[in-house]
């Protein structure tokens, strides 16, 4: 079976998809971790792009991608993050010919987005990331050396789900209408959410 991810900035969909890993045993393919590995190659296009300050062309990702999703490892099923963005996207994976089975898209209030993010706060010396919001700070961890990221701020996390939401709004549909479509609610603690998700597979495979 092989399963996209969407989901806006916060909405658990790394959460969710290491959970169906577990579950399945499939293969999580993140478009992003792809790109930054192309990257680190002594001699590749992604950096070429990314030096000069332009966006990677989607023909350069749909190959990486499509390149990725062809491997062995993926033959069983997939679990597909931050892949298709656009509709040119979408219709590429369908000239390959490589099928999307089921789309899990986690809704999401804003203003918990907003919440779960903001209170994200990091060690500026070991770079691990905590949430003052959802978790108790280990021993040790002293709160006022912690940073923010710049991505973190509130004013920037509504402008990245706004960007979101207008490029993916078409893609959603897209799969919406090739009734692949999986609405989940994203609001509720993790372990809730699973179970929506488990629970929705479930009745998709019966």
């Amino acid at each position: 079976m092989n399963i996209v991810m969407f989901g806006p900035p916060g909405a658990g969909k790394g959460s969710v998809s290491a959970f169906l890993v577990g579950e399945f045993s499939y293969p999580h393919i993140a478009a992003g971790d792809i790109i930054r590995e192309e990257a680190r190659k002594p001699q590749n296009k992604v950096r070429a792009y990314m030096e000069k300050g332009e966006l990677v062309p989607d023909t350069v990702i749909m190959q990486l991608v499509g390149s990725r999703l062809r491997q062995p490892d993926c033959r069983e099923g997939f679990i597909l993050d931050g892949f298709p963005r656009t509709i040119v996207q979408a219709e590429f994976l369908e000239r390959q010919r490589i099928p999307v089975d089921i789309v899990i898209n986690l809704e999401v209030d804003e203003d918990a987005i907003v919440d779960r993010l903001s209170g994200r706060r990091m060690d500026p010396k070991t770079g691990q990331i905590y949430n003052l919001n959802t978790m108790e700070l280990p021993e040790g961890v002293d709160r006022e050396k912690l940073v923010q990221r710049p991505d973190d701020k509130p004013e920037v996390i509504r402008k990245r789900i706004e960007v979101y939401k207008k490029q993916t709004s078409p893609v959603i549909e897209y799969y919406r209408e090739r009734n692949v479509l999986l609405n989940i609610d994203g609001n509720p603690e993790l372990g809730q959410v699973v179970g929506s998700v488990r629970e929705a597979l479930q009745k998709v495979r019966e």
